[in-house]
């Protein structure tokens, strides 16, 4: 691969990423179309402004990698991370609508107010094991969209899940322990069986939001205003007095 340090303004459509090691380049304003990055090592690198559509990544090393203002989706087509390294990443102000994170690594991953609309994370890891009995979840979505996301069974405990859009996302049995959901929108989500004990919803859209199918909801935060809402969609009538 000739582009190991990087490129600006470069059409790299037609380079062959398989195997490249491109640790810590730095790619701005760039157009890679079709890619098949398979093996790469993309760890530390930077993308810029780059125009990354059709992309499938596989087995690729993309640890604490930064993409940023970068275009990963054409129509309904989004990109393929399976099987990745993406403990680190960071994606910010990117369009990753539809894009598939299959059997990849993420823990530690930031989205930052990012497009993830129709996103699937099949079987994706956000979390490490520091021990035998020792696991801890870390990742970050503030400020995204995740509409019609698929989030089935993820383990998010702990995640940073603030002002996110989740209107109509699969959490279905997902577990939300601890997470930090202030401002997000919950409308039509599809939450059976999930567990949202103490994670903090105060200022969420919440209509909706059936408490009695959730797996768990002790110690759930919302403020007052909510209650109402909360109540209401249990199928009890609320007075003011």
């Amino acid at each position: 691969m000739a582009f190991s340090d990087g490129a600006t303004d470069e059409d790299l459509s037609l380079a062959d990423w398989t195997d490249a090691d491109c640790t810590d380049a730095v790619f701005v304003g760039c157009t890679i179309e079709g890619a098949q990055f398979s093996g790469t090592v993309l760890e530390g690198s930077k993308f810029k402004g780059c125009r990354i559509v059709g992309a499938r990544f596989a087995s690729a090393n993309l640890r604490d990698a930064h993409f940023e203002a970068c275009v990963f989706t054409h129509g309904q087509h989004g990109p393929t991370f399976a099987h990745c390294g993406l403990d680190e990443v960071r994606f910010t102000r990117c369009d990753l609508s539809f894009a598939r994170f299959e059997r990849s690594s993420l823990y530690g991953a930031a989205f930052e107010t990012c497009n993830l609309r129709g996103a699937a994370f099949v079987g994706a890891d956000f979390s490490r094991s520091f021990g035998r009995k020792v696991i801890r979840t870390q990742v970050s979505f503030s400020g995204c969209s995740l509409e019609l996301a698929d989030l089935a069974q993820a383990r998010l405990a702990g995640a940073d899940l603030t002002n996110v859009s989740l209107r109509e996302t699969d959490l279905r049995e997902a577990d939300l322990t601890g997470a930090d959901m202030r401002k997000c929108d919950l409308f039509q989500a599809l939450t059976g069986g999930a567990k949202f004990a103490d994670a903090d919803l105060r200022g969420a859209e919440v209509s909706g939001l059936n408490i009695s199918g959730l797996a768990n909801c002790e110690g759930m935060k919302v403020d007052v205003g909510q209650q109402y809402r909360l109540l209401t969609a249990l199928g009890l009538d609320v007075y003011a007095d």
